[in-house]
């Protein structure tokens, strides 16, 4: 994670401080519930709550010392609290402490995350319906196909975008889970009930079975989700790259007053935005082939997975929540030509409606092969600009015994294509 793409509020869910803040609310809340269990002596969890502290600068210089970040946090709390810090962390391991920090985080950085999330789909419903009729040519492998809208393009990212929330949402539920089990997860020398207390506490659920760890497979479907989510961000960014390209021209990143697009170019309008935007995408994807191998530890536990995570929890979450801001802010701001979009629907002469033309004459009596003949024999002279596609089909005698002018002109009629706009739009939006 570099600053320049980070937003402060899922930086500091990351930072030291909020770490071994959340590490000493694990241990004095575990604390409590042994109290209330009359495990340790009554007032241990006020004097907790009273003296604790601790200081990041300690804490590394202690651990430079013991090579143990946990043993190194205890001792600086210990230091604060006095004689009844002997009782935290009693009949606890490190990794209690550690998967259920590393859960609250993650909860936290997904509560984020769906901020941002609705964020972008404001902003596409938005601009969605501003362009419910607004008329652009269809692409597929990049070629013209057929007429739609780019309300209708707009509403592809949008269910989209919705889906990919419903997956935050699960992958938010399934990390918010609390381990307080012990050395294997056996609760040997622990209260189970510690762990329901701290469970409660945090709003968490217990972990059902564990073993020194929080099985990984939670994390990985939580990192697969966030690189999901940065594919959809991915897929929004390139189709606006591509309207933005010279030739299309069809919509383009807003350009501030002031802003320059090149060194050498003064003429230049770049996607830089969304180029960045499809950079960050790789980014948070590449978290998630990590996040998997971290399923398969050794036995009860290896700590394998403790420098993946240290790594990629952080920086997927950061270089999300950037970008879904990011993506909410050019889609809200987002120049659309829809002049140009019927200039560049209007380029080919009129062959977008090939499909129509192409079934009248099936339904007029003419077998498939031979209509697919005819309609593309016309087509491909206004494919090489030879004409408009309407006139060369009724100039064609073969079309034309089949077709009268008149339901050849009612063919090239573009309203056609929108008759089913609500009903998608019903679907989407609801």
């Amino acid at each position: 994670m570099i600053p320049r793409y980070a937003r402060p509020e899922m930086t500091a869910i990351w930072s030291p401080e909020e770490k071994y803040g959340i590490w000493l609310e694990i241990e004095t809340l575990a604390a409590e519930a042994m109290e209330e269990l009359g495990q340790i002596p009554a007032g241990t969890s006020a004097a907790v709550r009273e003296k604790a502290s601790f200081e990041v600068d300690r804490i590394d210089e202690i651990e430079a010392e013991v090579k143990h970040d946990v043993i190194a946090f205890l001792t600086n709390v210990a230091e604060h609290v006095g004689e009844p810090a002997r009782f935290l962390h009693k009949g606890m391991t490190s990794s209690d402490v550690l998967d259920t920090c590393l859960n609250v985080q993650l909860v936290r950085a997904a509560d984020l995350l769906l901020v941002g999330m609705d964020r972008v789909l404001a902003a596409l419903k938005k601009r969605a319906e501003e362009h419910k009729y607004t008329p652009k040519i269809g692409r597929s492998h990049g070629i013209h196909a057929e007429p739609t809208t780019f309300g209708v393009t707009l509403a592809t990212f949008y269910a989209e975008f919705a889906r990919g929330r419903e997956r935050l949402v699960a992958a938010r539920k399934e990390v918010a889970t609390c381990a307080i089990s012990g050395a294997v997860g056996t609760f040997a020398n622990i209260d189970p009930r510690v762990e329901e207390y701290v469970a409660e506490k945090l709003g968490f659920e217990p972990e059902p079975v564990s073993t020194q760890v929080i099985p990984r497979d939670r994390h990985a479907m939580y990192f697969a989700t966030l690189g999901v989510i940065a594919s959809s961000i991915e897929r929004l960014a390139t189709e606006v790259r591509h309207l933005q390209r010279t030739e299309v021209l069809e919509a383009e990143e807003f350009f501030s007053k002031g802003q320059k697009g090149s060194s050498a170019m003064p003429h230049k309008r770049n996607p830089v935005l969304t180029e960045n935007l499809t950079g960050l995408a790789r980014l948070v994807r590449s978290a998630v082939t990590p996040a998997l191998e971290n399923v398969a530890l050794w036995h009860e536990r290896d700590i394998s997975h403790s420098s993946v995570e240290r790594g990629i929890g952080p920086d997927a979450t950061i270089h999300l929540d950037f970008a879904l801001h990011r993506l909410a802010g050019v889609v809200e701001n987002l120049l659309i030509y829809p002049d140009r979009m019927i200039g560049n629907m209007e380029r080919l002469g009129g062959l977008h409606n090939s499909q129509r033309v192409l079934l009248a004459l099936v339904e007029a009596g003419v077998s498939r092969e031979d209509s697919y003949r005819l309609v593309q024999r016309n087509a491909m002279k206004t494919w090489a600009g030879e004409g408009a596609f309407l006139d060369f089909l009724k100039a064609d005698d073969e079309v034309s015994s089949k077709l009268s002018d008149d339901q050849l002109e009612a063919l090239f009629d573009l309203d056609y294509h929108f008759k089913r706009v609500d009903l998608i739009f019903d679907r989407v939006f609801g």
